[in-house]
């Protein structure tokens, strides 16, 4: 009788640790506003689903790494990374594609986050302008070809080809001189012929408020979530509405191939697109929201990619031409301009 007593308990402890480990997810993320996340996001979904919550976080080499290196026996379930990364997992056979009627809030999503890649593998949660921040008492900006103006040598700050931002201006810069061929040719040629008019080639956003600050520099191309770096300057800075229209990224939700928590990770993905959520995180300012029903304050909106209108204006880069020209961009940004 003891014996079946005891057999009976590890029977209940070990279908005890089945359902807890039934009831884990583990997400891989980025490393930034982790507290804000951990507040608005996490806790809530832990408290929502009685589960628990595994976070990891890392650059996206990183990250992706780890689940190439673990693809025949996941351990990621959900992982947020750019558009871009999204189609390379994709094609490397590291996703599966979302069952998007298992999404209450899908529909609540801009057409841009249904389906970024087309492939439907992936879900956009955030996304972010570019465009030009500068000085608007010593410059107008009526388009992106005035970072090569005249009024603007020895005053303007370009980014490396090799950041995120890059290939972004440079896709700007061609559709402002009238050529829009995915191989850049024409702007990378342009900036190569401009290139000792231009202060610096950065490769990381935080450099530019003190250049700007020390007036070096009166303009630069930056994402929208660099600006408010530049709107607390004592200084009049003002974010560029280009006839050309802005560039941006987007973020994705991907669910890793083979994945043991399918259905929880579909409900957390849902969960993020929610309303609620979305709003919260928004007025935070940890991500302008992928969900049109979001309703925030003029204030929060102008630290934002927020709205309709903005949204439809956004000139994003296809995956696929990002991932199958970017060594030609860098061959030919290294013979046009150096380092």
């Amino acid at each position: 009788m003891k014996k079946l007593m005891m057999a009976s308990a590890a029977l209940i402890l070990s279908v005890t640790a089945a359902k807890a480990e039934e009831k884990t997810l583990t997400i891989s993320v980025y490393g930034f506003a982790q507290d804000a996340f951990k507040e608005h996001l996490y806790e809530p979904f832990e408290e929502k689903c009685g589960c628990e919550l595994v976070v990891e976080t890392g650059n996206s080499v990183e990250r992706l790494a780890k689940i190439e290196a673990n693809k025949e026996n996941p351990v990621i379930d959900l992982a947020v990374i750019s558009m871009r990364d999204a189609l390379s997992a994709a094609r490397n056979g590291l996703t599966d594609k979302i069952d998007n009627s298992k999404l209450a809030n899908f529909d609540k999503l801009y057409d841009i986050a249904k389906d970024p890649n087309g492939d439907g593998m992936s879900i956009g949660y955030t996304f972010y302008a570019s465009s030009i921040a500068y000085r608007s008492d010593k410059v107008t900006i009526n388009s992106w070809a005035d970072l090569l103006s005249d009024d603007l040598a020895g005053r303007v700050a370009l980014p490396n080809v090799t950041t995120t931002q890059g290939p972004l201006t440079l896709y700007m810069l061609g559709k402002a001189l009238g050529d829009e061929d995915p191989s850049l040719k024409t702007p990378i040629a342009k900036v190569g012929e401009k290139k000792d008019d231009i202060v610096t080639f950065y490769v990381r956003s935080s450099q530019l408020v003190q250049l700007m600050q020390q007036e070096e520099i009166w303009a630069a191309p930056i994402g929208r979530f660099a600006w408010a770096g530049f709107s607390k300057m004592d200084m009049p800075i003002k974010w560029a509405t280009p006839k050309e229209g802005q560039s941006g990224g987007m973020n994705v939700m991907v669910l890793t191939k083979g994945s043991k928590n399918r259905d929880l990770a579909l409900e957390f993905m849902d969960f993020w697109l929610s309303t609620d959520i979305q709003t919260a995180l928004a007025e935070n300012l940890v991500d302008s929201p992928a969900n049109k029903d979001v309703v925030v304050s003029d204030e929060v909106a102008d630290n934002l990619t927020y709205g309709a209108e903005t949204v439809k204006n956004l000139h994003l880069i296809p995956s696929e031409v990002a991932l199958d020209n970017r060594e030609n961009w860098l061959s030919q940004w290294n013979n046009k301009v150096g380092q």
